[in-house]
């Protein structure tokens, strides 16, 4: 090619759909208990402009797309409702997972410990009366 970085996006291109993650919400951010209404909303329209400052596909273009990306890469606090959104959208997407309630394997012991303490009360000695 001549030269131009193909990997630049316009901001029409950015703006102009929906921002959506089928990765991390597959049946959409309304829908999935994370964020109200009106915060779906916020960044099914904002989110694709705040990836691509983020991810650097376009620069920002007036003062309120710099702080924008100011506050997506955490330089000041977030001032706008679109801001915290995305916030807090960052936030969930990058939560530690949550690991099985099953467990995969048993827990490494030190010294040779099996695991067996007698100490440990299973509280099987209570009395509970429920019929109140």
């Amino acid at each position: 090619m001549n030269g131009v970085n193909m990997s630049v996006m316009t901001k029409e291109q950015v703006v102009g759909k929906l921002f959506v993650d089928k990765k991390n919400y597959p049946y959409g951010f309304a829908r999935s208990g994370d964020f109200s209404i009106s915060e779906s909303k916020l960044l099914q329209s904002t989110g694709g402009l705040f990836a691509a400052l983020v991810d650097g596909h376009i620069t920002p273009e007036n003062d309120e797309e710099q702080s924008y990306l100011e506050s997506a890469l955490g330089h000041r606090e977030p001032a706008t409702p679109q801001e915290r959104v995305w916030l807090k959208y960052q936030r969930r997407i990058n939560r530690p997972k949550a690991a099985s309630i099953y467990g995969s394997q048993k827990p490494i012991l030190e010294d040779g410990d099996d695991g067996s303490d007698t100490t440990i009360s299973d509280n099987s000695d209570l009395d509970v009366d429920i019929s109140d």
